[in-house]
């Protein structure tokens, strides 16, 4: 019995994840220039906005390796000097595995952004699944040393690799 209900667990994780997803889709923004969705959070007047890509030339679906670009933009639309001091990731993938990353900074920077200064960056996530999902935060200090949270949007990884189907 124990098997059965491990098993219909596991279910239920997938096929929350594709509920997900798909209100993920539904949400996001397309970006007319390139064609790519791109997906917006806001918090404190930090806005932070995120379009991904799959990677077909780093991806090898016979090997179950798939690589997705991500580009991220943090604007500083408050009226504060801040300090990104580190990131956290919650990485799922579509058959609900969370893999979760934490570290200084992002991508080897602390970045200081005055009002309506913005820092990009771009990285990349490989997953051993066809699609996935990401989310995340940022932990910001302010010139007096206030710390807060801003929250990454979710955002889905898509490859051409994955059907989705909805009942």
């Amino acid at each position: 019995m124990c098997n059965k209900v491990n098993v219909l667990n596991k279910y239920i994780k997938i096929y929350n994840f594709y509920i997900f997803k798909c209100q993920l889709n539904l949400l996001n923004t397309f970006n007319k220039n390139t064609g790519l969705a791109m997906y917006s959070k806001t918090t404190r007047n930090i806005h932070v906005t995120v379009i991904s890509v799959y990677l077909d030339g780093y991806s090898s679906p016979s090997n179950n390796h798939y690589v997705w670009a991500y580009r991220v933009k943090i604007k500083n639309s408050s009226k504060e000097i801040v300090r990104i001091t580190k990131r956290h990731w919650q990485i799922i993938d579509s058959t609900g595995i969370i893999r979760e990353i934490s570290g200084i900074g992002v991508v080897g920077n602390q970045p200081i952004l005055k009002p309506e200064e913005h820092f990009e960056y771009t990285s990349a996530c490989p997953l051993t699944t066809p699609s996935g999902i990401m989310v995340g935060s940022y932990t910001m200090e302010t010139n007096e040393g206030i710390i807060f949270k801003v929250s990454i949007p979710a955002f889905s990884l898509d490859s051409p690799h994955d059907t989705i189907q909805i009942n």
